[in-house]
């Protein structure tokens, strides 16, 4: 299956309807981490960008860019708690890879950190690596790509949660792009449903 195949197989369930191109510099994001990216995440980007599933998971911005309310997150900042947790809780001694082949793509409101393993020289054969919070273990790797890895969760494939939260409960996914969710906030809306907030707005400039 090509990369965006994966995409639009993740958009059958998750409609990119509040999604936007991030409009990413690549070569400038290649230049700061030292790597190219998988296929299927320069893919995701273009499509969705980075934002909120459900208001339970993030995808995570590459690089830092101004937010309107506030920065959303990045990859930069969730990269260094995966790897001080992974020298923290034992992960170099269970899979024997150094923390500088953790790179964070996305994180859960479980607080779970969701990550690829770079250590094959092709980013498009980086597995999953999720660092949990309250899972069977602190660390798990999956076979698959970040695309095949969020259908598998958002499908509710998994005999076995590989995150801390209930992620799908069986009703609507839906994904919000970051400044979607920001404008929302900021005209007094839920950033994920878009529905009246009263406390949505209270701390905007």
């Amino acid at each position: 299956m090509t990369e965006n195949a994966r995409i639009k197989a993740l958009e059958q369930i998750m409609p990119a309807t509040h999604g936007a191109d991030e409009d990413i510099d690549w070569p400038a994001v290649e230049a700061v981490w030292g790597t190219r990216f998988p296929a299927d995440f320069i893919a995701f980007m273009g499509r969705f960008g980075a934002g909120s599933i459900n208001g339970e998971a993030s995808i995570l911005l590459p690089l830092p860019k101004p937010g309107l309310q506030w920065d959303p997150a990045g990859m930069t900042e969730e990269t260094e708690n995966a790897r001080q947790t992974w020298e923290a809780e034992g992960g170099r001694s269970a899979f024997d890879v150094d923390p500088e082949s953790i790179i964070a793509w996305g994180v859960t409101g479980g607080s779970d950190i969701l990550c690829w393993l770079t250590s094959d020289p092709d980013p498009d054969r980086w597995p999953v690596l999720v660092c949990g919070r309250h899972t069977a273990d602190s660390f798990a790797v999956y076979p698959y790509g970040m695309a095949e890895f969020l259908y598998r969760l958002c499908s509710d494939e998994f005999d076995v949660s590989p995150v801390s939260i209930t992620f799908w409960d069986g009703g609507h996914l839906s994904f919000v792009h970051w400044r979607k969710a920001q404008r929302r906030w900021q005209e007094g809306r839920n950033p994920e449903t878009g529905e009246p907030d009263p406390y949505a707005g209270e701390f905007a400039d």
